[in-house]
């Protein structure tokens, strides 16, 4: 069953619009049996959204921190975000790893995948080039990432994970085009390679691989069958609830 994840970034401004948009997106959720959606707010709403959660819509927390407790000013634990109703978390998304103020590393990545496999969360870890290259140089890359970000996960633990393919060319401001759902195909295909190598191949198949980049109501579809998807994570078009509710129906 394909899982749809919502990532709102840093939207909305208040509570109640985020109720709202919540409410919005699971009146289309709970009729849809083909999908199971993730809606993820900031911090601040996951506890106050929880109560609205239902069978088949849950939230999840855009990061977390790779402690369980301690002296860490300003830092959210995985515990905490358990607590407050999360049950996913992003890790490793590439506003995090490329922001010149946030700058994440694959060593910072792995601590917070672990730590959060460790609390009862599920990671979606997204991974993703830059920009590709006729000698596929990115293909070296998103297994480079692999590898550092999965240093040291248990076998036992890949049924809670999810990997996000998610080349950074086709989001924000200065994207290139969006990919074709045979890129996408490409790259499911190496990554489950990849982690064939690590893991092997009955490991390999109980993680769940999706796909975000400008993900819209034309293209889900194409990307959950032409592309092998088993998901999409989605992010402006998941604070608009008529599109977005538009993706859901698509499926």
């Amino acid at each position: 069953m394909p899982l749809i994840i919502a990532n709102w970034k840093m939207n909305p401004a208040t509570l109640t619009e985020a109720k709202d948009l919540f409410l919005q997106i699971k009146k289309v959720s709970i009729k849809n049996r083909k999908s199971t959606v993730v809606v993820c707010p900031p911090f601040l709403f996951i506890e106050s959204l929880r109560k609205f959660t239902a069978p088949k819509i849950s939230l999840g927390a855009q990061d977390v921190f790779w402690e369980l407790e301690g002296a860490y000013t300003g830092e959210i634990s995985p515990l905490q975000l358990y607590e407050s109703g999360a049950r996913y978390v992003i890790v490793g998304h590439y506003e995090r790893r490329t922001r010149i103020t946030l700058n994440e590393t694959d060593e910072v990545i792995n601590k917070k995948l672990k730590a959060s496999l460790k609390a009862g969360l599920k990671p979606i870890l997204c991974v993703g080039e830059s920009k590709r290259d006729e000698a596929g140089n990115f293909l070296h890359f998103i297994k480079r990432q692999l590898e550092l970000d999965l240093a040291g996960v248990k076998k036992t633990d890949l049924k809670n994970l999810i990997i996000a393919y998610e080349p950074i060319w086709t989001v924000g401001r200065d994207a290139k085009r969006k990919a074709l759902p045979e890129e996408c195909r490409e790259i499911v295909v190496f990554i489950k390679k990849v982690l064939a190598d690590m893991f092997g191949r009955n490991a390999m198949e109980k993680v769940q691989i999706i796909y975000g980049g400008s993900v819209d109501s034309k293209n889900a579809r194409d990307y959950l069958t032409t592309g092998s998807a088993q998901g999409l994570l989605v992010g402006r078009e998941s604070l608009r609830p008529k599109e977005f509710n538009e993706i859901l129906k698509s499926i």
